[in-house]
């Protein structure tokens, strides 16, 4: 019996910030203090504050360590192992109340307004220790339906619940479900899209790194009610964690008899295997994954047929991203009311969000369909570091669109996205402020979108390269009005007449930044001037007289000698030699220099 558990994010962002290193001189200190059998370590998964990481969690106190380093380690066992007196200084502050006192995490700005339903076991289980997933009431879900259910009555239930895809596309599960339950009995498929190529976005890795049993178990689910007995999870190489996780998850399900021949007793039979992607970006959108998946290179197909009627190796397959699946055992378990009040009319439960960009509280969050824009960047993230101005907000990732600061108050659903230009993609949010500019972030994500296209269709190889240049030609300051408007056509071109999903919704950025920041476009091309200050070409240096005091610091650390001046006199800056690299202001401590 331990008296104090302690568990540590073992996700690759705490790993990639010297979580292992905790782990491991956290258990030499306590084996030398002779306290290894009254402590125990756990490597868990994200408890979502990624940005405070390595984070360390003790129970049944509670005490939220953050950002702790090897060197904190031998004052945590001294002082809160063998004294019992909680390190405060180390504490996430937010959960140290003013007279001292440690409060619930549950209070906390970052959490008071999230409910877990996906992520509900991240950071709370060992992700590696099946015994400990059952004993947070896994599998009984996969138990229920077998013993209990039939296949239809488990689509009905999806149906009703209101379950719809997190991968993108909102298409309601229980309809795919139900479209493949309806072709002719014989081979059929489950397969788990875990190939998360969005910039800046977690999610699904972090539920694989945190709690793959609920994802093993989901496919189980979904496997009885389309009558299939393989799944394929297809997860990128670059999730090691997570492949590795996985792996180990389905090794012990097999072992406790939940995966492969007669499980439960019931003449089930349902078994997952793993295949690698190479980061191919188009290999998210779903026939294209399943191409890959066949040993060939990853590209779309034509739809119909779709792939609940013919898809992988040509057989009845259906298609569900990590967080789809992560949602099923939850609503088996629980019901459909309780389900139902979670959300809003058309979109039910919650949505994980990967939350970075400008905002305070980098990391993972989860909250129910309907939250706003503004209670997710200023209450949950935090607001804007230092002080900043929020400006806009990009849901969906390449494929999403960017939200300004007067529609702040937007429910984050399917619909509302879809009304103001964006889209929930699934699930990146990247917050931007008053220094990003937003013809520069459009180009961005058009660049990404034109590096990972996969060449088949003309409108996305070409178009969106086409899109990409006059973008640029924008930046450069070197358009026109008319260009604006051939842009914008070519938008609409694309979205119409490309492949698939991934092309079809390239423009997005650059239609959601021309309708509500086109006066930034217009700046840069009437004015040759970027009103963020970003785009190099339009920027120029400039030494303000009344400021400057002649020290000479800009000049000497200068690399082309553009600056000229003797000492205790302004200097001035020769623009036409000027690269624009932003050292001189960068190294002023006056505020003497501005950009323009």
């Amino acid at each position: 019996m331990y008296r104090s558990h302690v568990l540590i994010c073992g996700g690759t962002g705490c790993t990639s910030s010297g979580s292992e290193r905790i782990i491991n001189t956290l258990e030499k200190e306590l084996k030398e203090a002779g306290l290894a059998e009254e402590i125990k370590v756990i490597r868990t998964g994200c408890f979502g504050l990624c940005a405070l990481g390595p984070i360390m969690v003790v129970y049944p106190e509670g005490a939220f360590y953050s950002m702790v380093t090897p060197e904190d380690i031998p004052e945590i066992v001294s002082e809160h192992f063998v004294k019992g007196r909680i390190v405060t200084r180390l504490l996430y502050q937010e959960t140290v109340a003013e007279d001292g006192a440690i409060t619930s995490l549950d209070d906390t700005n970052f959490y008071k307004k999230q409910l877990r339903i996906a992520l509900h076991n991240c950071g709370v289980i060992n992700p590696e220790n099946i015994n400990e997933y059952i004993a947070y009431d896994g599998y009984q879900a996969l138990g229920k339906v077998l013993t209990e259910m039939k296949p239809a009555d488990v689509i009905k239930v999806l149906l009703d619940a209101g379950l719809r895809g997190r991968g993108g596309g909102g298409f309601p599960t229980g309809k795919k479900w139900e479209f493949a339950a309806a072709q002719p009995a014989g081979q059929k498929y489950v397969v788990c899209n875990a190939d998360e190529g969005d910039p800046g976005a977690f999610m699904d890795r972090s539920i694989l790194e945190g709690d793959p049993h609920v994802v093993i178990e989901a496919m189980a689910i979904a496997g009885y009610a389309i009558g299939a007995d393989t799944g394929v999870v297809y997860v990128r190489a670059e999730y090691p964690i997570a492949v590795k996780r996985l792996q180990i998850a389905i090794d012990q399900a097999r072992e406790a008899g939940l995966l492969g021949k007669d499980i439960f007793g019931t003449g089930f039979n349902f078994d997952i295997h793993i295949r690698l992607g190479a980061g191919a970006f188009v290999c998210g959108e779903e026939t294209a994954l399943l191409t890959s998946i066949e040993g060939h290179r990853g590209e779309p197909r034509p739809r119909p047929p779709y792939p609940a009627v013919a898809g992988l190796f040509g057989k009845p397959t259906i298609i569900n991203n990590v967080e789809t699946f992560a949602n099923i055992p939850p609503i088996i378990r629980k019901g459909v009311e309780w389900y139902r009040q979670i959300g809003t009319e058309r979109s039910k439960g919650t949505k994980v969000f990967a939350l970075g960009g400008k905002i305070s509280n980098t990391g993972l969050v989860e909250v129910p369909m309907g939250t706003t824009l503004r209670e997710i960047v200023e209450e949950i993230g935090g607001g804007i570091p230092g002080g900043g101005t929020f400006k806009a907000a990009q849901t969906g990732g390449p494929s999403g669109g960017c939200i300004p600061a007067s529609l702040m108050d937007t429910p984050i659903d399917y619909d509302s996205l879809m009304a103001i230009g964006s889209m929930m993609g699934s699930g990146g949010l990247i917050v931007m402020d008053q220094t990003t500019c937003m013809v520069d972030i459009a180009k961005f994500f058009l660049e990404f979108t034109v590096d990972e296209s996969c060449g088949k269709c003309v409108p996305c190889r070409i178009g969106t390269k086409r899109l990409y240049e006059m973008l640029d030609k924008v930046t450069q300051g070197k358009a026109t009005m008319e260009d604006l408007d051939k842009m914008e056509a070519l938008c609409y071109h694309i979205k119409e007449s490309a492949l698939c999903g991934l092309g079809q919704t390239a423009p997005n950025p650059v239609l959601s930044t021309l309708r509500y920041f086109r006066d930034e476009y217009v700046a840069h091309i009437e004015e040759k001037r970027c009103p963020a200050g970003v785009c190099k070409a339009l920027l120029s240096y400039h030494i303000l007289e009344d400021k400057c005091i002649g020290c000479t610091i800009c000049a000497r650390n200068c690399p082309v000698g553009c600056i000229s001046g003797t000492v205790k006199q302004p200097h001035k800056i020769d623009n036409t030699a000027c690269i624009k690299c932003g050292a001189c202001e960068e190294k002023c401590r006056f505020g003497a220099i501005v950009k323009r």
